[in-house]
């Protein structure tokens, strides 16, 4: 049990020390996050839109 409490107050002391970022920042980083996953979702869904259509190209070709 003292390791236990050892190891809590240690966490408690080590979480002190962070700089946590602001509300603000957080908020902003979290817009360029959704906003970076968006965009790449729709950059893959265009590759992978393309790539289908060459497949399928390809198949009708060779059929």
């Amino acid at each position: 049990m003292n390791k236990l409490f050892k190891y809590l107050r240690e966490a408690k002391q080590e979480l002190q020390k962070v700089a946590w970022p602001t509300q603000k920042q957080t908020i902003r980083y979290s817009i360029i996050v959704v906003v970076i996953s968006v965009i790449l979702a729709i950059y893959f869904g265009v590759v992978d839109y393309i790539l289908n259509l060459g497949l399928e190209a390809l198949i009708n070709i060779t059929s």
